[in-house]
């Protein structure tokens, strides 16, 4: 297992990011919005890859790539609310030429909350899709729990 304070840790193939609910992340009645489980599922991605010494910013400023969301499919199961302890379980289970996708699931104790599925694309600044530069594959393909295209 190898772990960072502020990153979570790596399980195996998975990757696990503790959070807390906050305020700001809830309604009046202490349920956290919809939209808040995107950003949940953002922050563990990005952790993740940095875990993976996947550094975003080198990417940008030295090939010009970066990662978008192509398509994001969300089941909401359970309510979330405010101060719960919170773990988003991320595993990478596609990896294309140009796309990777990740099962995450947002978990309260035992407790599946959430579930999504989400496709993402490397890309050139101008917004053209392009291929995964190859050292970044090749770290992506060691937590691949499924075949690599």
């Amino acid at each position: 297992m190898s772990e960072c304070a502020t990153s979570g840790w790596l399980d195996g193939k998975r990757h696990h990011y503790p959070l807390r609910v906050y305020y700001a992340e809830t309604d009046a009645g202490g349920v956290v919005y919809h939209a808040a489980y995107l950003v949940f599922a953002e922050r563990a991605r990005t952790e993740m890859m940095r875990l993976l010494n996947i550094d975003h910013v080198a990417l940008h400023t030295t090939q010009g790539l970066l990662f978008a969301v192509r398509s994001c499919e969300i089941d909401f199961l359970r309510s979330a609310r405010l101060d719960d302890a919170l773990v988003v379980c991320s595993e990478l289970v596609h990896l294309g030429g140009a796309s990777l996708q990740l099962v995450q699931s947002v978990r309260r104790g035992e407790e599946e909350l959430a579930r999504l599925t989400v496709r993402l694309v490397c890309m050139h600044m101008a917004g053209i899709a392009t291929r995964i530069p190859a050292a970044v594959r090749d770290k992506l393909k060691n937590f691949l729990t499924q075949e690599a295209d």
